[in-house]
C-alpha cells in the first residue's frame, strides 16, 4: 500500500481512477440499512414520491465517492484523515446501472501552523456518470506528512464493545413546512459503532488501514480502529428516518401526513473527533431556517444543523442540512 505524501501533490493537479458501475441491488441494500426512503428501495413506490423513480441516496453516492478516491487518486493509501466536508452538492440522482468515475483536482496547500511536517490539502471532488452528466460535487480538505517526517504519536484509546441501546418509544407530529417552528429540535436517540461494523462499512466504502484493523489503527495517529466519516454521517440518516418512522405512524393517526423530498446537498460537515469502536453516538436535529419553493409549488426546503454526542458527551459530528419537504396541505 503506497505512502501519500503532501509533496505528491501541486494545485492544479487533476486526479482520476478506474470507473465502478452502481446496480440496482447495491442501491437498495444501503437504502436498508441507512436510508430507507420509498425513492431508494422500490421502483413502484418511487414513482409515487417526490423522485417519482428509484434513486441511489446522497449518502450512497458519498460513500461511492470516497471508495472511487481512495481506489484511484488515492491509489490504496491512507490520508491522515479529513477534518470535514466544506460542502457537498447532489446535482442528479445515481440509478440502478449508472457508471460512475472520479476527478480530484487539488485546488489549494498549505502547512500546519501547529504540527510541523503536516499539511492541508484542499481539494474539489466530482462524480460524473456514462452520460457526462457530474451527479455530485464536493470541496474538502484532507490531511497528509511530509514525506520522511516523524510519524505523530497515537493517542490514548479505549477501543471495546458498546452498550446495548434502547429505542426510544416518544413520538411527535409531523407538520408540514408551513407551520415548522424555526429553532425545533428532534431528538434522534443513538447509535453504536462496534468493530465489526466499522469494518464492514470501510471493506465496502472506505478502505483506510484506520477504519480497517484494530492492531494497525493503533499505530497510527488516531490510536484504535476509528468508523469512516461516511460511516457516521449514514448512522445519522438511519436515526433521522427511524425517529421520523415514529412520528408518521403517529401523525398518521390523527390527520394527513406531510411527505418529505431528497436533498440537494449540505453545508459544513465536521468530523470533529472520532468515532471509535464501543461508542454510542447519539443524534439530534435542530432547524435553523425554512423557505417556500420557487421551483416546486407545494414544497419548500428545510435548513437544519444536526450534531452527534459521544457517551462523553464530546461533539463528534455537525453538519448544516437542506430537505425538501411538503410546505401545505394539497390546495392551500
Amino acid at each position: 500500500m503506497p505512502e501519500l505524501a503532501f509533496e505528491d501533490y501541486s494545485v492544479g493537479d487533476v486526479l482520476t481512477g478506474e470507473p465502478m458501475t452502481v446496480s440496482r441491488e447495491d442501491i437498495v441494500a444501503f437504502a436498508r440499512a441507512f436510508d430507507f426512503q420509498p425513492f431508494h428501495l422500490d421502483e413502484a413506490a418511487a414513482e409515487q414520491t417526490f423522485a417519482g423513480r428509484l434513486i441511489a441516496s446522497g449518502w450512497h453516492t458519498a460513500a461511492l465517492g470516497m471508495r472511487l478516491l481512495q481506489q484511484g487518486p488515492f491509489q490504496g493509501g491512507s490520508s491522515l484523515g479529513a477534518p470535514g466536508i466544506d460542502e457537498l452538492r447532489w446535482l442528479a440522482p445515481v440509478l440502478p446501472g449508472d457508471t460512475l468515475r472520479v476527478s480530484l483536482t487539488i485546488t489549494g496547500l498549505r502547512d500546519s501552523a501547529t504540527k510541523p511536517g503536516l499539511g492541508f490539502v484542499n481539494a474539489l471532488l466530482a462524480l460524473a456518470n456514462g452520460r457526462d452528466e457530474t451527479v455530485m460535487t464536493q470541496r474538502f480538505t484532507f490531511m497528509l506528512a511530509r514525506r520522511g517526517t516523524q510519524p505523530l504519536p497515537p493517542r490514548p484509546v479505549t477501543v471495546g464493545t458498546p452498550s446495548p441501546v434502547a429505542e426510544p418509544d416518544d413520538a411527535e407530529p409531523v407538520p408540514y413546512l408551513r407551520d415548522l417552528a424555526i429553532g425545533a429540535t428532534r431528538d434522534l436517540g443513538a447509535a453504536s459503532f462496534d468493530a465489526d461494523a466499522i469494518i464492514a462499512f470501510a471493506r465496502a466504502y472506505d478502505p483506510q488501514v484506520f477504519h480497517l484493523d484494530d492492531a494497525a489503527a493503533r499505530q497510527t495517529h488516531f490510536g484504535g480502529l476509528c468508523a469512516s466519516g461516511w460511516h457516521t454521517a449514514a448512522a445519522y440518516m438511519n436515526r433521522l428516518l427511524t425517529t421520523r418512522a415514529r412520528d408518521v405512524a403517529f401523525t398518521a393517526e390523527r390527520g394527513p401526513v406531510p411527505e418529505s423530498g431528497p436533498s440537494p446537498g449540505f453545508r459544513n460537515m465536521r468530523w470533529i473527533r472520532p468515532v471509535y469502536a464501543g461508542d454510542t453516538i447519539r443524534f439530534a436535529t435542530k432547524v435553523t431556517d425554512k423557505r417556500a419553493s420557487a421551483s416546486r409549488p407545494g414544497w419548500g426546503l428545510i435548513f437544519a444543523r444536526n450534531t452527534g454526542m459521544n457517551q462523553r458527551d464530546e461533539p463528534v459530528f455537525a453538519f448544516d442540512s437542506t430537505v425538501f419537504h411538503q410546505w401545505a396541505p394539497p390546495g392551500e
